[in-house]
């Protein structure tokens, strides 16, 4: 061989070997992108300023929708906060995580949250305000089948508000300081190491302080009311209420952002913000309907997510765990099969409107939310989204869906209330009857006038039973008052819906539907106060 020749290509293999380990190097250095994941608390899609809201001001979420991707279509897991966050953080549909498919019951270890491999991935994880829950995590080393730890990460809460620096709009807000301790978590963090912070603001829950509205410059006439609620003052001031506290959350997550911009951080964080379920009035929060479901989302990376785009996929919560991880480039080890779809593909496209080459449909759920019937039976719903529909499947029509109407008293379990709560007064008796649906105004103003002909159709659509099964075209009713699943027109599109549905429940063996035990929901122990019912007829 020519010397020379094979010098030369000694010198060129060297060159190729120093190149590809520095460019392997700059690769491994390059610091993954952060996550500032935020969620408030009972919030329905409608209720931003960038949806078009009149009486809600959210510049935070505004932001990241306009900088970044607004999701149309985001369905939660479950119409109400525990189970819908337990499909965030496992990637799975409620139906399948046993007792962490329902409110208040165990969190079992086998149910291995995304969170633990980002940390094990080399992400620092931490969380203020509400985790995943509310769940029973281990009490005792007895427990220990059971988790030990929120599984959104490690509690951020120590910094709270005092007298001396509480600028809170309302006294029904948490004392929590959420952007403080989000800043305290980031100062302890090393400044190369990526991070995912789970910010669960306790905002909007309930109870608000009434008419704290008025201190804040609202105005009445501002207010849209959901076609499933009367439209008066009281009800148009309990949404006045519950939007004073949207914009709680969203103050601090606007300080979360101006803080990652000043200290050069918000270019390299994904921003997702979202809500864990519908608001909490009647019809909404509890109920597998549009405003119970359908939930705002945004997401903010500039970086690698093209902005300025509007999707109209429909993406469901346990969409989001696959997505994470393939984002941060963690396996999804040890996790349990996931049934979500990653839809980075949606977040990396540079289109608007409807993305995927395949029609994406969304999926939702519930079992007990609070002890509202007898023998703490829940009110088990499966719902799937496809295109302009929303097919809900009513699997104990027979059950009251709001609760039942009315319960023995707490302090005399022998004492049967009056039925719907109301004393001789014709005053509602606080959580008395229908308790799937948090105690507040409107609530209370639908069960003392339910008698009235104005409002007893109100009544109605929120406490009556319901048949089996309900179809809408939520583009065209987005208050799911028009039940088409009787209709002739729609048979058609039903049993398509009805039959996906059920497709998708098999295959991810809904104990309701395969069994073997289809009641087993109903048997999961319930760690919160249970309220005892009367027996029903006939059920």
């Amino acid at each position: 061989m020519n010397k020379r020749y094979a010098f030369n290509k000694i010198k060129y293999s060297f060159w190729v070997a120093t190149l590809f380990f520095s460019f392997s190097s700059n690769l491994f250095a390059q610091k993954r992108p952060n996550i500032l994941f935020a969620i408030s608390d009972d919030q329905s899609f409608f209720h931003t300023s960038f949806e078009g809201s009149g009486f809600v001001k959210t510049p935070a979420f505004d932001r990241v929708a306009r900088e970044g991707i607004y999701f149309k279509n985001m369905y939660a897991g479950s119409p109400g906060c525990a189970p819908s966050r337990s499909a965030i953080i496992t990637g799975r549909h409620h139906w399948q995580n046993e007792q962490a498919g329902q409110h208040a019951s165990a969190w079992l270890k086998k149910f291995i949250p995304f969170t633990d491999l980002l940390e094990q991935n080399g992400y620092a994880v931490g969380r203020t305000g509400k985790g995943v829950g509310p769940f029973q995590y281990a009490r005792n080393e007895q427990d220990s089948l059971w988790r030990k730890t929120d599984v959104a990460g490690i509690e951020h809460t120590d910094i709270r508000y005092n007298s001396a620096d509480d600028e809170r709009f309302a006294k029904g807000i948490s004392p929590t300081n959420y952007f403080e301790n989000f800043k305290v978590f980031l100062e302890n963090n090393p400044q190369d190491q990526p991070f995912f912070f789970w910010y669960g603001g306790k905002e909007p829950h309930r109870a608000y302080e009434k008419g704290s509205w008025k201190k804040m410059g609202k105005k009445l006439e501002d207010v849209e009311v959901p076609g499933f609620l009367p439209d008066n003052d009281e009800i148009r001031g309990d949404l006045l209420d519950y939007a004073v506290e949207i914009e709680w959350f969203d103050l601090h997550l606007e300080r979360m952002l101006n803080y990652l911009d000043e200290i050069g951080e918000l270019e390299n964080t994904i921003v997702i913000v979202t809500a864990d379920n519908g608001m909490p009035f009647p019809r909404a929060k509890a109920n597998s309907y549009e405003f119970g479901v359908h939930v705002p989302f945004a997401v903010r990376y500039p970086k690698e997510f093209p902005g300025n785009r509007i999707v109209q996929d429909a993406i469901g919560f346990a969409d989001i765990a696959p997505t994470l991880l393939e984002i941060s480039q963690t396996p999804a080890n040890g996790m349990l099969p996931i049934s979500g779809k990653s839809f980075l593909d949606i977040l990396k496209s540079k289109k608007e409107g409807k993305i995927s080459a395949d029609q994406r449909v969304a999926y939702s759920g519930r079992e007990r939310h609070s002890s509202s019937r007898y023998l703490n039976w829940g009110y088990p719903q499966r719902a799937i989204r496809k295109g302009d529909y929303l097919l809900v499947w009513n699997m104990k029509p027979k059950r009251w869906p709001s609760g039942a109407p009315q319960k023995f008293s707490k302090e005399d379990s022998t004492v049967l209330l009056p039925m719907y709560g109301l004393n001789s007064q014709n005053q509602y008796i606080p959580e008395s009857a229908f308790t799937d649906i948090d105690d507040g105004p409107s609530k209370t103003f639908l069960i003392e006038h339910h008698a009235e002909e104005d409002i007893s159709s109100f009544f109605e659509l929120s406490m009556a039973k319901r048949p089996e099964f309900e179809l809408f075209n939520v583009t065209e009713d987005p208050s799911c008052i028009q039940n088409l699943a009787e209709t002739p027109e729609y048979s058609e599109v039903k049993n398509d819906l009805e039959s996906e549905l059920k497709t998708e429940l098999s295959r991810s063996q809904d104990p309701r539907v395969v069994g073997p035990e289809k009641e087993i929901f109903d048997s999961y122990q319930r760690y919160s106060p249970i309220r005892k019912f009367p027996k029903p007829e006939n059920q």
